[in-house]
């Protein structure tokens, strides 16, 4: 396998292929937050996501199997592991927790502090500057974030739910700072493919429970189960390690500031809830703030 450079991997400006790879990705992570919340209906936290990697897990084997990248060592091996089993197994778990009792959209602010946990690991880690116009930008992305929560009516508690999904954010900073090497001698595709499958085998002990549940569960909730494995697993983690691949982790992740907006439309696309007009207000600030974040980067 031919290895990857960093300097042509990590590109300085948002070139189009770059471009599409992001707006993927938001679109397809923003869905995940309704879907999930239709797959609880029928299946237990841990068995959605048993089945919904179950699902990703088997052409990602497949893609492994075909294009045989070389086994890493074991300097690269953890970072491998670790991916699986925190970026997908721990991650969908605490967040499927989450969801039962916190609503997508709430759930999709929660977990959007995880740009400002990866800006800071990755200054502290990967020396990556992030200066007081990109903290000006984070701050009004958060702002907006929040009034797309507070406009649901119900705002914010302190709850176990609210604590798991912390848990999730945690989960997807580390991962972001620690597989952030990998790409300068992996192919993404690689490092997606290879975090499903471990993640997979994870969670498989719970998969007989999940294949029960799915008995009786409705046809909304089978098609978000289905849904939930090949569009935000199989497809947008792929198209993350893309964006990891391409631009700084502190910048990648400040994307998903994107994700609440787009997942308050997702929400009144699929569940029939209507935006409020101080949700309409967070997500303008949220995009915002993006843009002010990558100005001359």
């Amino acid at each position: 396998m031919n290895s990857l450079n960093p300097a042509v991997s990590t590109p300085r400006s948002l070139d189009p292929a770059t471009v599409a790879v992001v707006t993927f990705t938001v679109i397809a992570w923003a869905s995940a937050f309704p879907a999930i919340r239709a797959g609880l209906t029928a299946l237990g936290p841990i068995e959605l996501g048993a089945a919904r990697f179950a699902i990703a897990a088997v052409p990602s084997a497949i893609f492994l199997a075909i294009m045989r990248p070389a086994l890493p060592g074991w300097s690269d091996g953890w970072r491998f592991l670790l991916g699986g089993l925190v970026h997908v197994a721990l991650y969908t778990t605490l967040l499927n927790f989450g969801e039962k009792t916190v609503s997508a959209g709430a759930a999709s602010f929660i977990i959007n502090i995880n740009p400002i946990i990866t800006a800071g690991l990755a200054m502290l880690i990967l020396g990556e500057r992030f200066g007081p116009l990109a903290w000006l930008g984070t701050a009004i992305s958060f702002a907006g974030i929040g009034l797309i929560a507070l406009g649901e009516g119900q705002g914010i508690e302190l709850s176990t739910g609210v604590l798991f999904i912390l848990g999730a954010a945690l989960c997807q900073s580390v991962t972001a700072i620690v597989q952030k090497p990998l790409f300068a001698r992996h192919r993404a595709l690689t490092v997606s493919a290879w975090n499903m499958v471990v993640g997979a085998l994870a969670l498989s002990p719970f998969l007989p429970n999940a294949v029960s549940q799915s008995a009786s569960a409705s046809s909304e909730a089978l098609f978000a189960v289905i849904y939930l494995g090949i569009v935000p697993s199989l497809l947008a983690y792929a198209t993350w390690t893309m964006m990891l691949a391409r631009l700084p982790a502190g910048r990648a992740s400040n994307f998903m500031y994107c994700v609440p907006p787009v997942a308050t439309l997702m929400g009144f696309l699929w569940l029939g809830e209507a935006p409020t007009a101080l949700g309409v207000l967070g997500g303008v600030m949220a995009l915002g703030g993006v843009v002010i974040v990558n100005l001359k980067r």
